[in-house]
């Protein structure tokens, strides 16, 4: 086994796994589906339907990792919603026609309110339900408009939360990790170093002024409602390539991947020295088979594609953003490495019901 499998292996609790209730996961032992990989299924799909659960067991069967103990791992984001995040979209946009992809183009906007962990299967329900009371707990004191500054240097442009509005998004962060790392048996990490929404983040240094002039006609002063949204991605693909096939491709010998189109791909880059010109060798996120497939086949995607909301928590209307623009240097990072991007659209969303 891999270096890097055995300490994914090593994360996962030994711990004895209490059988869950959910209607969801009855249904799916009924149908005579083993109890470890219907609950695997469930935390793969988001928990919404026995449909989702159902499609992706019959699409991973011949997955050689269906029955690995290797959980998801989740993070908590507060995401902009309506015509604000129509103008962050339109910066996405256009800061990568005009000066090409950055970092912050693999993720969608998106404050981080608590970094990425991991959580057992059959515990993911209660990370949901303390989602559900913390966002209840604050949505009475969330800012009904929140400060931003606009913040630049030559590797970083973002805005930057006023200290008092970023005092209870950290408030918030730390109700939500304390109660999930109690309740749900993981560490979970808040984010209390300077709470930011980056824009671009590991770009060349002489497109910071392009960047900073499309940042300013962002207009922060329109209609936003802040969503608190629960996000999970597969763990074992964390620092790959992510592709997407652009063509059908079926499998001429017993060592290629079967893809459709719009598949997506995991491929590690340090694994393609010994592979024929033309060709990669990736592994299908839609059925966790393994092979080669022609590279001109595909085209690279977002990170962030891949990525599975599970619940989603309306907090607040905000009439109005009070914004100010400064050029100032990226200490108070700390040498995180912030990224935005949208993969799909958060515009339509319901409080969690």
């Amino acid at each position: 086994m891999a270096v890097s499998e055995t300490q994914l292996y090593a994360k996962v609790s030994n711990k004895s796994r209490s059988k869950s209730t959910s209607v969801l996961l009855e249904s799916l032992l009924a149908k005579g589906f083993p109890a470890h990989t219907a609950q695997k299924a469930l935390a793969a799909t988001g928990q919404k339907t026995i449909e989702d659960a159902t499609k992706w067991l019959h699409s991973h069967c011949n997955d050689p990792s269906l029955d690995d103990p290797i959980p998801q791992e989740y993070a908590l984001y507060l995401c902009p919603t309506g015509p604000f995040h129509n103008h962050l979209q339109e910066f996405w946009k256009e800061s990568k026609r005009q000066c090409g992809k950055n970092r912050a183009h693999e993720i969608f906007p998106h404050i981080t309110l608590c970094d990425f962990f991991t959580c057992e299967d059959q515990k993911v329900e209660i990370l949901y339900d303390t989602l559900k009371r913390v966002s209840d707990n604050f949505s009475q004191c969330f800012p009904s408009s929140i400060s931003l500054s606009l913040h630049s240097s030559t590797s970083y442009l973002g805005f930057f939360v006023g200290d008092s509005h970023a005092n209870i998004l950290k408030e918030f962060a730390v109700a939500f990790s304390s109660e999930a790392s109690a309740l749900a048996d993981c560490h979970v990490k808040p984010c209390l170093k300077q709470i930011h929404l980056t824009l671009a983040h590991k770009f060349y240094p002489h497109h910071q002024k392009t960047l900073e002039q499309l940042a300013k006609c962002i207009n922060p002063r329109e209609t936003c409602q802040w969503v608190a949204a629960l996000y999970s991605r597969d763990m074992r693909f964390v620092h790959y390539q992510t592709l997407r096939a652009l063509f059908q491709y079926k499998p001429q010998n017993i060592d290629e991947l079967m893809i459709n189109t719009g598949d997506f791909i995991y491929v590690d880059p340090s694994q393609q020295s010994d592979v024929c010109e033309g060709w990669v060798i990736g592994t299908s996120h839609r059925t966790g088979c393994r092979g080669f497939l022609p590279e001109n086949y595909t085209e690279r995607a977002s990170e962030s594609d891949t990525w599975v909301k599970h619940r989603e928590y309306v907090l607040a209307t905000t009439p109005r953003f009070l914004t100010q623009t400064k050029n100032e240097p990226n200490e108070k990072l700390n040498g995180e490495v912030p990224s935005s991007g949208m993969s799909r659209s958060l515009t339509n969303v319901l409080p969690l019901q």
